[in-house]
């Protein structure tokens, strides 16, 4: 027993180790500047949550991010004489991709702030964003200045200035930290929030399409903060690089021009399904190919981890143990991170959707695990030693008498293992796999409604389940 809890120890320091080296990536100090040149093209970070910075719009029949934000990445991919490349995250994501070299630079409506100075550089500002409260109508006498929020539950985006200037500045307030800019929209205006602090210019996008909400400027201490493009820290080259363009665009007077072509996208009049349909179809698809995927690598893994506990040998037994005791008791979301970050530390650069693939099986894997030997231990020790006086080896006893009966008994939670992997996909959005939960959100934001996106993905979300696990049924019904 003490040499498997020292094995056990050493397993979790070597996680550790790496964890540890997310948060502390290898010196960004060299230039990335050569090696982009080199390679043709250069990276850009952005959550596409945020119109008309950036948001997904459907141009000649394709789904693209635009914005003024991508606009200018543009400029700064043409200036360096490469290629630009997005990808796209949550915003809380953004910083730790940058440190760990997901990305090069992030554009995504970023204000400076002491903080983040701390993880990243940061270029000249491009432009200075004015912080706004959003509030119903109905509740325009009622909040004038920030005193008036005495007691009010205010939303803001999570990691944001919105958030910072919230907490500092509105005592008083009972502040909600949100993941998007249109969920603190959706629940001001249902009602779930008082008042939401925003940016002036992405709140006026939206309450120009919500004529039940409107916006205030409450007289923050902080009136405007500067929106800057975050970098690798120390890259002076690269930073170098970045502030020419944008002093050669303010120079153009070009950041009006991209604003007017993000508004002019942002209001075309196409119908909403025409606009937004192959967003849940995509969503939809990729959710079935990573239930599909993690099926096989869930079942796969799963059988193995459960022979492994049933082992004699006390290394392979520890090692079983181990491993479904940390999946276990850690959330999806870490993992999806841990994969996908603490891989680009160990110089495997992973799309987001191959990480939240491999994420979701290494999480699936530990629970099939458990219930594989559940099931394994559900056989009456009788069937083994029946098969053993007839001549089968200990292998062949559990290949063909104790595993065909252990599965018979284990379908219906292997069934409902495999119906909550179509759902728990939707928590890999936070890296930006790009999912039916991910498309919802998109959607919201795109379209400026709030509700009726989440409506859509609930309905294919049960469609998907349902049909599921009525086909699940009539296999166990065949079993029986």
């Amino acid at each position: 027993m003490g040499k498997m809890k020292r094995w056990a120890f050493a397993l979790i320091a070597g996680l550790a180790f790496i964890v540890a080296g997310v948060a502390h990536p290898v010196d960004a100090a060299t230039s990335r500047l050569q090696a982009i040149k080199d390679r043709g093209y250069i990276t850009v970070g952005l959550s596409a949550d945020y119109a008309p910075l950036e948001f997904h719009a459907t141009v000649n029949g394709e789904d693209k991010i635009v914005g003024a934000d991508v606009s200018l990445a543009k400029k700064i991919a043409k200036d360096a004489g490469v290629k630009l490349q997005i990808k796209e995250m949550g915003f809380d994501a953004l910083i730790g991709a940058l440190k760990t070299g997901k990305v090069d630079m992030v554009i995504s409506g970023m204000s400076k702030t002491p903080e983040r100075a701390k993880q990243v550089n940061f270029s000249k500002p491009y432009m200075y964003e004015k912080q706004i409260v959003v509030i119903r109508k109905a509740d325009k006498k009622k909040y004038k200045n920030v005193a008036d929020f005495e007691g009010a539950t205010v939303g803001a985006q999570k990691q944001t200035t919105q958030e910072a200037i919230a907490k500092a500045q509105l005592p008083g307030a009972k502040i909600h930290s949100l993941q998007k800019a249109n969920d603190v929209v959706a629940q001001v205006s249902y009602n779930k929030l008082d008042a939401g602090v925003m940016s002036s210019i992405i709140a006026g996008a939206y309450v120009q399409k919500n004529k039940s909400l409107t916006m205030i400027d409450p007289h923050f201490a902080t009136s405007a903060s500067p929106t800057v493009v975050a970098l690798p820290k120390g890259d002076t080259a690269l930073t170098n690089q970045i502030n020419g363009s944008i002093n050669s665009m303010k120079k153009q007077g070009l950041w009006k021009k991209y604003l007017n072509q993000a508004y002019t996208l942002q209001n075309q009049s196409d119908g909403f399904w025409h606009k937004y349909g192959n967003y849940f179809v995509k969503g939809a698809l990729n959710t079935l190919l990573f239930a599909f995927l993690t099926v096989i690598a869930g079942t796969i893994l799963g059988t193995i981890l459960a022979l492994m506990r049933r082992s004699k040998i006390w290394i392979l037994k520890a090692v079983g143990a181990v491993y479904v005791e940390f999946i276990r008791g850690t959330p999806l979301m870490v993992q999806a991170f841990i994969v996908f970050f603490g891989t680009q530390v160990l110089g495997l650069s992973l799309s987001a959707f191959t990480a939240g693939a491999i994420a979701m099986g290494i999480n699936s894997g530990a629970y099939v695990a458990e219930i594989i030997r559940s099931g394994l231990n559900s056989v009456p020790i009788g069937q083994t030693e029946a098969a053993r006086s007839l001549g089968l080896s200990s292998k062949q006893t559990t290949q063909y008498v104790v595993l065909p009966q252990a599965i018979k008994n284990i379908w219906p939670a292997l069934g409902n293992e495999f119906v909550t992997d179509i759902k728990e996909s939707s928590v890999l959005s936070v890296i930006g796999a790009s999912e039916l939960m991910f498309e919802g959100s998109t959607v919201q934001g795109a379209s400026f409604q709030p509700f009726f996106p989440m409506m859509i993905v609930a309905l294919i979300y049960f469609a998907m389940t349902f049909i599921l696990t009525r086909a699940l049924g009539v296999v166990e019904r065949r079993m029986n």
